[in-house]
């Protein structure tokens, strides 16, 4: 195979699962067995947080390319796919041009759940979070509604926003304004488990997790930083639903 077109398929592959949220690790480890079952020797690759770096040997002369990342979303469908692709590429049952193919396929499709599914099902865990946590089935409501703000808002604000942690800064305080006022308006008993239900759907759950992961296999740049950004994102949660006691309280 034209090393060219292999770097390009391995690129795309390590893009995708990347930015779709899998762990660094397991981009390294697809993007080299994709390689080296190419033919190409003395593979090497190298993942962080936001980049990826590839190289291998062409005729004595090594080849290298760097790509960098700076979308990081939540679609581990996405990254399960790839990782279907990448055996099935290494197995012999899809050749160069049908991987890339698919892989662009991949790269286009919408995410598995519509973005109003996804607003619906963060006021659910809002609402079964505040329950969880010690209120009654009155607190519900208002934790459903401010959750499903809450969510609604992060995504909108991140489209519009180049920094990604005000925009959960802002919709953490959209999050708690909404169930503080409720509460005030006497939909809701016990604040302090609607708040607790409102930001509980915006923990980072999946970046803590692989910044976990990570540092067990060794990647610590990778895992650093990913711990480094969970915790960021979970200061700025605290900020905004802080601002918005302080305002409306």
């Amino acid at each position: 195979m034209n090393a060219d077109r292999m770097m390009d398929i391995c690129m795309l592959a390590g893009e995708i699962m990347l930015t779709y949220g899998a762990e660094t690790y397991r981009v390294e480890e697809t993007l080299e067995r994709m390689a080296k079952s190419a033919g190409f020797k003395n593979v090497h690759s190298f993942v962080t947080t936001t980049g990826i770096f590839l190289s291998f040997d062409v005729e004595g002369n090594d080849v290298m390319q760097m790509i960098r990342v700076d979308d990081r979303m939540q679609d581990l469908n996405k990254v399960s796919l790839v990782n279907q692709l990448s055996r099935e590429f290494v197995s012999g049952l899809l050749d160069g041009d049908e991987a890339y193919k698919k892989l662009e396929e991949i790269a286009k499709a919408p995410m598995n759940y519509s973005p109003w599914l996804l607003h619906i099902a963060s006021g659910v865990a809002g609402g079964a979070f505040s329950y969880l946590f010690g209120g009654n089935l009155f607190d519900t409501i208002p934790a459903f509604i401010a959750g499903f703000a809450a969510s609604f808002s992060v995504v909108a604000l991140q489209e519009y926003m180049k920094v990604k942690f005000f925009a959960e800064f802002m919709s953490a305080f959209l999050g708690g304004a909404v169930a503080i006022l409720l509460v005030l308006l006497g939909l809701g008993e016990n604040l302090d488990q609607v708040i607790i239900g409102t930001l509980m759907p915006l923990v980072p759950g999946v970046p803590l997790t692989n910044a976990v992961r990570d540092l067990m296999s060794g990647d610590l740049i990778a895992g650093v930083s990913r711990g480094a950004e969970a915790v960021i994102t979970a200061l700025s949660i605290a900020t905004g639903i802080a601002l918005a006691i302080a305002l409306l309280l």
